[in-house]
C-alpha cells in the first residue's frame, strides 16, 4: 500500500478504529465494467458515519425537532486500495481520529471478507446551528463518547 497522507502508522492507525457497520454491494452499484462506482464508497461512509453517530445518540438529538445543531461535511476523500465487485460483503469501519473545537476529523476504513483492507477515506465533520448555519462547540459529553466507543474492530486486517 502506498502512502496515504493522512495514515502515518498503518498498523496503528488499523488497531485504533471504534466502529465497524456490514455493507453488501448492490448490482446498481457497480459500472459497465463489473465494479463498484468510485462515488459509491462515499455513500458507504456516509451509512457508516450515520450509524457510528446513532450508536452515541446524536442522530437522534439532531434530528428531533427541538435541536439546534446539526452536522455537515466539510470535506471527504477516499483513497481506492482494491476492486470491490458486486455482492462482495465489506465491512466499512470508522473512528475519530482529531476532535476540535465544532469539528471532528473522521477516519473510514473498509475491509473485505479476507481482511483486505479495499478503501480507506477521511472527512471533516462539523456541527452547525440550524438557525445561522455557524459552528457550535461540541460538547463535553460528545467529545468523550466520539474517544471512548468500545473497540470491535476483527484482528485479522490485511495491509
Amino acid at each position: 500500500m502506498g502512502r496515504i497522507s493522512y495514515i502515518d502508522n498503518i498498523t496503528e492507525w488499523i488497531n485504533d478504529f471504534s466502529f465497524k457497520h456490514e455493507i453488501k454491494v448492490r448490482f446498481s452499484e457497480t459500472d459497465m465494467f463489473g465494479h463498484l462506482n468510485n462515488t459509491i464508497p462515499f455513500t458507504y461512509f456516509e451509512e457508516a458515519r450515520i450509524e457510528y453517530f446513532n450508536s452515541m445518540g446524536f442522530m437522534k438529538d439532531w434530528t428531533s425537532a427541538v435541536c439546534g445543531e446539526m452536522p455537515v461535511v466539510a470535506n471527504i476523500q477516499c483513497d481506492y486500495l482494491k476492486q470491490v465487485f458486486f455482492n462482495d460483503r465489506l465491512t466499512i469501519h470508522v473512528k475519530a481520529d482529531h476532535i476540535g473545537n465544532s469539528s471532528v476529523d473522521i477516519h473510514y476504513m473498509g475491509t473485505k471478507q479476507d481482511g483486505s483492507i479495499c478503501l480507506t477515506g477521511r472527512g471533516t465533520i462539523v456541527q452547525v446551528s440550524k438557525a445561522t448555519g455557524r459552528p457550535v462547540a461540541w460538547t463535553e459529553e460528545m467529545k468523550r463518547s466520539m474517544w471512548h466507543t468500545e473497540l470491535n474492530i476483527p484482528k485479522n486486517i490485511s495491509i
